[in-house]
């Protein structure tokens, strides 16, 4: 007779609740058809639950078709014991609910795991596989590949089900302690050893249907469903509930619960307002439920720190006031960064005149007294006058160097004289001729006609027209881009002791700890207004850290912080660099390169630039920075 221990997994096999319990079972025993005598009919009335249509009933025929088959596949000629001599066959399967093995005679050890096919051979072995490798090597065996599908005897054996309920190994006992920490209760009953059946059921909704004896709403709905007025209400085994949604009163912060796990827990990933109010709108009902979740979701403060705004930016257009009269008021900017000429000059300085748009290129050196006004001018606010007039000088010394070739210094009154004789949009005519009162004649507009002499008082008058002309045209130009910009942007105005959140995503010199790129934080604080600046600007009460930055900023940069009890305000980790300057200077060469033309090859180096990433390296032309940068090739 078999060892009873040996043949316990087929004789304590359960009672099969579904189909898929059913064809596990059959998958076991149809491996051993041809030795059971008359297998087809035995088993007729479990195939007969397969079938496509049949509702699965467990009837006395099932029972007792089920009984044969396992005493068949315990006793001969199925089962019997080993004789001395010849090979053995293992078929071996493994799950997280157990592991299943058929001892069998002449042959070789099966299993569904391909990669154990190699483990006698592998060279590098973790010590759990060592252990069972010296385990192994007490037997004269190879290990062969079959695939799962073939190997349903040792995969019935090891995927056996336990019972109707999920069925955990005790190996998931750190799973166990996670989901009671959920809301959730557990009921754990050992059913074998080496298995645990798993219970569950929701905490919260015993603590609701409890909560809601005690509502004066509910009780007023209850008594109209006594007296048999019609209502939207109902009661069922889990409580009060409004067309199928669990009816939530505010009792003991429970609203507040299913707000939180909804919008702050791991599966929920902080959604916003409509995505969150849909999520929790089939399930929970309470009067102000909607407004409740747009007032969370607005004063989150992860998502307050986090999210972009999507509303148009704050601070509408405020243009400057026109000028009463020619060069009253300037705008002047820098243009760097230019390969070096003969004479040493890398920059231009560009003045230019507000009202008549007439503009001066001054050909300059980096290292000239320059530097002092630079740095005054950089603190301050450019207004975009000659930011557009810079690009058009970059666009003509491109052209001048492919056209007429040489240093760009040497052409540069050139450039300026056809600045200012050319036609501007904002103010109806050339910088020159609203300057002077008249064009300048050049050889492509000569006209022997228009050679008459204008002087005294008749070119004073002329001028003052032309003036005028020009203010008009200015009001206009001014008038259709303030239209143009309103259109994108909002009105914004804070008080004098309100908390705003700053953006920090356009800073140079500013560092945030453990986050980088687009990970980090798009705004800090919450810092306190102390003072308004202007119609757009407002000075920040800055912490410590931050006292390198300017503590005025523009409407655009902030962002209405919207407090709440919850919230735990924290310093923020924030390092300012010591040396926190607009100058950008190279400061490593990563790679090089050749970038091949038509006629000639020209040497390129990727170059690292302070206060920038290695992944914003930009390739320059190998000349111009030796020139420029000689210490960077030493």
């Amino acid at each position: 007779m078999p060892d009873p221990a040996k043949v316990k997994a087929i004789m304590e096999w359960r009672v099969p609740k579904n189909a898929t319990e059913v064809r596990s079972f059959l998958g076991l025993a149809g491996y051993y058809r041809r030795f059971v005598e008359g297998f087809s009919i035995i088993a007729g009335p479990l195939t007969k639950l397969l079938r496509k249509g049949v509702v699965f009933q467990w009837t006395e025929q099932c029972q007792r078709s089920f009984d044969e088959l396992k005493k068949r596949l315990t006793s001969t000629p199925i089962l019997v014991l080993p004789s001395g001599s010849g090979g053995y066959v293992v078929y071996t399967d493994a799950s997280k609910q157990g592991l299943g093995c058929v001892l069998m005679q002449n042959g070789k050890i099966f299993t569904d795991h391909k990669s154990l096919k190699y483990i006698l051979t592998q060279k590098e072995l973790n010590l759990r596989q060592r252990r069972w490798i010296e385990l192994l090597k007490d037997y004269d065996c190879t290990i062969d590949y079959h695939p799962g599908k073939a190997n349903v005897v040792a995969d019935a054996l090891s995927r056996k089900s336990s019972g109707t309920l999920a069925s955990l190994g005790s190996h998931n006992l750190t799973l166990l302690l996670e989901m009671r920490s959920m809301n959730t209760k557990l009921e754990v009953d050992q059913m074998t050893g080496l298995l645990a059946a798993l219970q569950l059921k929701p905490d919260f909704v015993d603590q609701i249907k409890e909560a809601q004896t005690r509502d004066p709403f509910l009780l007023r709905m209850l008594e109209r469903m006594k007296q048999g007025k019609k209502s939207n209400f109902s009661i069922r085994d889990d409580g009060v509930v409004n067309e199928k949604r669990i009816c939530v009163p505010d009792v003991e912060g429970l609203r507040r619960g299913i707000l939180q796990e909804a919008h702050n827990a791991p599966y929920s990933m902080h959604p916003g307002t409509t995505k969150m109010y849909q999520n929790l709108r089939p399930y929970y009902w309470w009067q102000t439920m909607k407004k409740d979740v747009a007032e969370f979701v607005a004063k989150c403060m992860t998502c307050q720190q986090v999210k972009a705004e999507h509303q148009a930016p704050a601070g509408k257009l405020r243009p400057l006031s026109i000028p009463e009269w020619k060069w009253e008021k300037i705008t002047m900017d820098f243009v760097v960064g230019l390969p070096r000429t003969l004479r040493k000059h890398d920059a231009i300085w560009v003045i230019v005149d507000r009202l008549t748009k007439s503009a001066h290129f001054l050909p300059i050196r980096l290292g000239d007294s320059l530097d002092k006004l630079a740095e005054l001018y950089v603190s301050e606010i450019t207004d975009g006058q000659s930011e557009r007039t810079i690009q058009t000088l970059e666009d003509m010394m491109r052209a001048c160097t492919m056209e007429f070739k040489g240093n760009w210094d040497d052409h540069l009154p050139l450039m300026e004289f056809a600045y200012n004789n050319s036609f501007h949009s904002s103010i109806g005519m050339a910088p020159y001729e609203a300057l002077y009162g008249r064009r300048c004649r050049s050889p492509v507009c000569w006209d022997i006609e228009g050679l008459r002499q204008v002087e005294g008082p008749e070119l004073v008058q002329e001028t003052v027209e032309k003036i005028k002309i020009v203010k008009k045209c200015l009001k206009t130009a001014q008038d259709r881009q303030k239209s143009y910009a309103d259109k994108h942007r909002r009105e914004m105005e804070y008080e004098i002791g309100d908390k705003v959140f700053l953006k920090v995503s356009p800073w140079k010199g500013i560092l945030r700890f453990g986050r980088q790129g687009k990970l980090s934080p798009r705004y800090i604080g919450p810092y306190e207004i102390i003072e308004r600046i202007g119609p757009l600007a407002y000075r920040l009460a800055l912490p410590s850290e931050l006292s390198q930055i300017h503590d005025v900023f523009h409407v655009s940069m902030l962002r209405r912080y919207r407090s709440d009890p919850s919230h735990v305000l924290r310093e923020p980790e924030i390092e300012i660099s010591e040396e926190l300057t607009y100058v950008e200077e190279p400061t490593e060469i990563l790679d090089r390169s050749v970038r091949k033309l038509r006629n000639k090859e020209i040497p390129m180096v990727k170059v690292k630039w302070s206060h920038h990433s290695p992944r914003e390296a930009t390739w320059e032309v190998e000349e111009h920075m030796r020139d420029k940068y000689p210490y960077l090739f030493h």
